[in-house]
């Protein structure tokens, strides 16, 4: 008897002692994945900045495909996103409407198992890559599913200008707090003491020369706008030209919406026959015209109906053109000088909404309202002494 519970003890160990070992061993296994690499380092990756004082560069994210060996993949398709970071109501970012929406989208022909774009990252914060590789030969290796992550940090630039902001505005309200605190006694017919009508002289205008400032600026954008806007309607439909045995098109939306993907379509076919051709290199350009600056760059080919296509958000409200050239594939019989098409897209700003407008007059607010507390209170310990004396 005691020989069966034995037995039956050690089974039990050996069982649970298995399913241990398959669990932590499963969970060991090496599987397929996908490696990114950034250029610059993570590290050194800034957001956008319009006003920056050197021309910024788009980051360039490398996206490799590989097996459980670690062995680059061939012949792969694949899918990309990119999220932007989600928002944060109390520390806004300086675009917005761009946070917690869809900054690109796009299908690659990856012979290597190699996706490489350059794309403009707009705001500070984690940005998601959602990454699905599925094979372009059916049942040479099995599909997957990845997510990336990539947080940017913020311009150590814009620390200092809070800084400078923040000692300005405490400073004001200290001066304020200092000010009424030391109250004189009031005269006859006096509504409030000499010090403090010149307190409020000097705020009344501050706010005019302030709310000038804002409706000039206001009126530039809108002249701003309205010439960028006359200037779209020159603009030709999808661009496409017929040269060297090539058809190429350029097709998708003149007129996008910030925080929204634009849709954006790429044919090559034969001007003769009319066949699709997937033996030519393309390069893709997005360029913001107001800055000409390129926002995202791609160097791919054509899926087998001589197609690609992707979707993309314009974020700085600025019109862009996009530029394809297309170029002959190294070792290909298929020889042709350059050719370009082009096509310009007229982009719609959106205004921050109104809650964004009035945290950050709540934060201006509360700095000058602790400066005027501090000064109030040193006021106040200052003015029993003096009686005393």
């Amino acid at each position: 008897m005691k020989k069966y519970r034995l037995f039956g003890v050690i089974s039990a160990v050996c069982i649970i002692l298995s399913v241990l070992y398959s669990f932590v061993g499963s969970s060991q296994i090496p599987t397929s994945r996908v490696l990114l690499s950034t250029n610059p380092p993570l590290e050194r990756i800034l957001p956008f900045e319009a006003e920056a004082e050197k021309p910024q560069s788009p980051v360039t994210l490398t996206l490799q495909a590989v097996d459980a060996a670690g062995k680059s993949l061939t012949n792969a398709k694949i899918s990309l996103q990119i999220l932007t970071p989600q928002p944060n109501h109390w520390l806004t970012t300086d675009f917005p409407i761009v946070e917690g929406t869809k900054l690109l989208q796009m299908n690659a022909t990856a012979p290597d198992g190699k996706l490489e774009i350059q794309q403009m990252l707009p705001i500070r914060g984690n940005y998601q890559l959602l990454v699905k590789v599925s094979p372009l030969v059916a049942n040479t290796f099995a599909a997957y599913e990845q997510t990336l992550n990539l947080n940017v940090r913020e311009n150590p630039i814009k620390y200092k200008y809070f800084v400078v902001i923040a000692a300005i505005l405490l400073s004001l309200g200290l001066l304020g707090g200092w000010v009424i605190g030391g109250q004189e006694e009031l005269q006859q017919g006096e509504i409030a003491p000499q010090s403090v009508r010149l307190l409020l002289s000097a705020l009344t205008v501050v706010a005019i020369v302030t709310l000038l400032a804002i409706n000039i600026s206001a009126e530039v954008a809108e002249a701003h706008g309205s010439e960028h806007h006359s200037n779209s309607h020159e603009a030709v439909a999808p661009s496409s030209q017929k040269s060297q045995g090539l058809d190429i098109s350029l097709d998708g939306d003149k007129n996008a919406t910030v925080g929204k993907l634009a849709n954006l379509a790429l044919q090559v076919k034969d001007a003769a026959t009319g066949q699709p051709i997937t033996d030519v290199a393309l390069q893709v350009k997005a360029i913001a015209t107001e800055h000409n600056l390129t926002v995202f760059d791609y160097k791919g080919i054509p899926d087998e109906q001589g197609k690609l296509t992707w979707q993309e958000q314009f974020f700085d409200g600025s019109p862009h053109t996009i530029e394809v050239e297309a170029t002959p594939l190294p070792g290909s019989n298929r020889q042709f000088a350059p050719v370009k098409v082009a096509q310009e897209v007229e982009v719609e700003a959106i205004a921050p909404p109104i809650y964004i407008r009035l945290i950050g007059l709540f934060y201006f607010t509360a700095f000058v309202g602790i400066g005027m507390a501090i000064g109030l209170l040193i006021q106040r310990r200052r003015t029993p002494k003096f009686r005393e004396n």
